[in-house]
């Protein structure tokens, strides 16, 4: 016998929790297409030049490397942007610029595991290219807050910088030659605390410029003071504290504004970002870190094209968001086990199995259930109605349809509402029809 295990860091999914993950993922491709995204595919498999050196240091360590059978070097995507700008570079004289994508799919790292973090995760990506605007940038958090709010998660919050005014700032610190070691450095202090990040820093720059740098991350009480602190320490207003403005701006005159928060320590650990960045915390749960992070990426492109593609998206991690649904499900809840939601319902109806010289009968009737709109099995074996009914127990279904040789020859049903145990005897599958309708609330 094989040991039926799994590596770690890898798991399979079992039907609950795949079917709230694809809800999910419907849940976003809509949202996608309602801003005229439009899906790609990329392979999960690269030759190793194009994703080594294009993240950081650290991502090349977690990447699976290997040797094909035709003795190629290649490895497994650690994300789904490096790939996106190979496809960009491979294809852009076949596309339209601006390029608005999105890209749902599994990515490898190994690194170590912890709650809602694996080695094989899925990665749902939105990304405008061709164009480096406030307009666009503007666009991703709009998108991700509408991805947020179409899945019925309210309080959430957008913490957002931008690289350019923390690389202006260490300018005038003399240290940007170090920028990106100070970079990656901040992007963990939320793991480390203030006292590690500021000896990793002293490390980097002197104690002087790292004091200093702690003084530059911390976040004022409002956006407004925040941002003007940014501006003074970092040598006066820029371009890029003008673009943080006006996304300030633009989300105050649509309301959202709210939801916004300048963090001047979000750095985002990857190489490849240029200016502004994002991170989404839930407010019920921040100690799961982000669920939903990108920014803008000008320059990666041009490692495989001599063609100007600048890049602006965001990244959700979906087996996080899903740990930390699950959890606020569980904490929040007040629901019974009768109230399930129709997403998480594996089906409608039961036609219960009373003799199989029925299946025609019961065939038809679920055909008529499913073209109403109903999802609807036929319970494929004459075996107890013990079993029966606790088969329709563990998989939420709600409502059964039970006719024996009786029902048949009178073309009439027995209709059983399995949660509450009401029975109505005796009625046409039409009868039957509407009062699942009105039962379902649909």
């Amino acid at each position: 016998m094989i040991q039926p295990r799994v590596l770690k860091g890898f798991r399979d999914i079992l039907p609950d929790q795949e079917i709230l993950r694809r809800n999910i993922l419907r849940s976003i491709e809509d949202s996608c297409r309602s801003f005229g995204f439009v899906p790609i595919d990329t392979p999960v498999l690269e030759y190793s030049e194009v994703l080594l050196g294009k993240g950081s240091g650290e991502t090349d360590k977690q990447i699976y490397r290997f040797q094909d059978h035709g003795k190629r070097d290649v490895s497994m995507r650690f994300d789904l942007t490096v790939p996106f700008a190979r496809f960009m570079g491979a294809h852009v004289n076949e596309l339209y610029l601006p390029f608005k994508r999105y890209h749902f799919g599994k990515v490898f790292r190994g690194e170590n595991t912890q709650k809602g973090r694996y080695r094989e995760f899925m990665q749902c990506d939105f990304d405008i290219v061709g164009v480096d605007s406030p307009a666009a940038d503007f666009e991703i958090l709009q998108l991700m807050y509408a991805n947020f709010s179409d899945m019925g998660i309210r309080k959430v919050k957008f913490h957002i910088n931008h690289r350019g005014i923390f690389n202006q700032f260490l300018g005038t610190l003399g240290v940007g030659s170090k920028s990106e070691d100070v970079l990656r450095s901040v992007d963990k202090l939320s793991k480390l605390g203030a006292e590690k990040t500021r000896e990793n820093l002293t490390e980097i720059t002197g104690a002087g410029p790292a004091a200093e740098i702690l003084d530059f991350i911390h976040s004022e009480a409002g956006n407004a003071e925040t941002l003007d602190k940014m501006e003074r320490l970092a040598g006066g207003a820029s371009e890029h504290s003008r673009r943080l403005r006006e996304i300030l701006q633009l989300a105050d005159a649509i309301g959202m504004g709210d939801f916004f928060h300048i963090n001047p320590s979000i750095t985002r650990g990857l190489d490849y970002y240029t200016g502004i960045v994002y991170e989404t915390f839930l407010d019920e749960l921040p100690e799961i870190g982000s669920v939903c992070s990108g920014g803008r990426y000008n320059d990666l492109a041009s490692l495989y094209t001599k063609t100007e593609i600048q890049g602006v998206g965001s990244s959700i991690g979906l087996d996080r968001l899903m740990a930390a649904m699950e959890e606020l499900e569980r904490n929040n809840s007040q629901e019974s086990d009768d109230s399930t939601p129709s997403s998480l319902r594996f089906a409608d109806v039961l036609i219960f199995m009373m003799d199989e010289k029925y299946l025609g009968n019961y065939t038809r009737m679920a055909q008529k259930l499913r073209a109403s709109g109903l999802r609807t099995e036929i319970f494929p074996l004459n075996k107890k109605m013990g079993q029966q009914f606790s088969y329709a127990e563990k998989k939420r279904i709600p409502l059964g349809i039970i006719a024996g040789e009786a029902e048949i020859s009178s073309d009439t049903v027995n209709y059983k509402n399995l949660l509450t145990r009401e029975s109505i005897e005796g009625i046409t599958l039409d009868r039957a029809l509407e009062q699942a309708r009105k039962d379902l609330n649909i």
